[in-house]
Formats: C-alpha cells, sequence, structure tokens
C-alpha cells in the first residue's frame, strides 16, 4: 500500500512539475511506516553548488523546541528566540558546534553560526525534556520529508548526484545513500528504509 501510495504522488509530482530537473524521495523504516523530519540532502557528484548559506529559527514554545528537526548549510545562522513566559538556558555539547547560552523570557539569543557540517543535538539545562536536532550539510540542496514521508528536490543540472538520508532515531546514526543519474527535466526517484531505534514512552509524547 506504501508503494503504490508512493507511485500515485510521483506521478501527481510528474504532472505538476514537468520539465523540472531533480529527485523525489520516499522514506520509510523497516516495517514500511513513514518516516516523517527526515533529512534528505543530495551532493553532486565530484562537489560543486557552493550557494550562499542562508538563516533558520528555532524557538522554545510550550516547553519545547520548534522545530524538532532542522537542516542548514555549512555557515547558515540560526536565531534562538524564546516565546515562553519561562526563562531557558539552550546548550549543545556537539562536536560540530558547541555553545551555552542563558535565554530570558521574551528574549532572543544571540545568533550562532553553524560553520561545521555534522550533527548538533540542543538542550535546555532548566528543562530536561526540551531537545532539538540541527543537520549542517556541505550542500545546498537538502529538505525534509513531510507527514507523508517524501520530498521533492530541484537540481540545477544533470548529472551523477549522492542522495543521502539522515533520521535522528536510526540504529547507530545510519546515514544511508544512493548515487543516482539525473536527466535534464526529469524527475529521478529514491526510496530508503531506514533501521529505526524503539520510540521510547517519553520520546512519543514529542
Amino acid at each position: 500500500m506504501q508503494h503504490r501510495h508512493f507511485a500515485f504522488c510521483l506521478g501527481l509530482m510528474g504532472a505538476a512539475h514537468a520539465g523540472a530537473t531533480g529527485i523525489a524521495v520516499q522514506v520509510q523504516d523497516a516495517t514500511g511506516k513513514v518516516l516523517p523530519d527526515t533529512v534528505i540532502y543530495i551532493e553532486a557528484e565530484g562537489g560543486g553548488g557552493g550557494a550562499k548559506p542562508g538563516t533558520a529559527l528555532i524557538e522554545q514554545k510550550g516547553l519545547k523546541f520548534l522545530p524538532l528537526v532542522t537542516v542548514v548549510q555549512t555557515g547558515a545562522t540560526i536565531n534562538f528566540p524564546n516565546n515562553d513566559k519561562v526563562r531557558h538556558h539552550i546548550y549543545s555539547f556537539s562536536p560540530a558546534h558547541k555553545f551555552d547560552q542563558k535565554l530570558y523570557s521574551g528574549q532572543t539569543a544571540s545568533p550562532q553560526v553553524f560553520d561545521k557540517a555534522g550533527t548538533v543535538v540542543l538542550g535546555c539545562n532548566i528543562h530536561d525534556k526540551m531537545i532539538a536536532y540541527v543537520k549542517i550539510v556541505d550542500t545546498p540542496y537538502f529538505a525534509k520529508t513531510d507527514g507523508a514521508g517524501a520530498v521533492r528536490i530541484d537540481l540545477p543540472a544533470a548529472g551523477k548526484y549522492v542522495v543521502k538520508a539522515w533520521h535522528y532515531n536510526t540504529v547507530g546514526g545510519a546515514t544511508p545513500e544512493q548515487v543516482l543519474t539525473v536527466k535534464a527535466g526529469e524527475l529521478a526517484t529514491a526510496v530508503f528504509k531506514l533501521p529505526m531505534k524503539p520510540i521510547a514512552a517519553d520520546d512519543a509524547a514529542l
């Protein structure tokens, strides 16, 4: 059923984006359940594609980081506004970007520049259940899967590309990849099945 649904979605995407050059990706777990919030990033074989890094925003609201997962290009700046009525103390011990900032109600922390590719896990020293993930990638071609575990990424030209899939809950931090040849004006497709760790009861409520 999942695969038939995926084929139907691809048909719609192909009709809506006739002439577009890109890759459509579907992500599932080992049982076939779709996986939203999976980071998909695409690297041109041989490198290239160095667009200017942008900015992103991770807010604190309802004692949560929103969004749970953020993906940015290396060198991007992220802002951290506190929209709660309580103070937070956000931090990261991740090698890709370590920082520690106290953040009071209604204030925005100093922007952080994420200048090293990798994975950053955010926490709050005051509220232990608050957690978020930042994936920093060395490419401008990236996106997150939607509620149906699907995403489409447009590419500037035909060629050979490496497609990678990352989810914060995979076993061993697995980041599988596929090499695809993309033709001009066509939408190539990829399906990933990721090995997932069991979700704890507390995590299911996030």
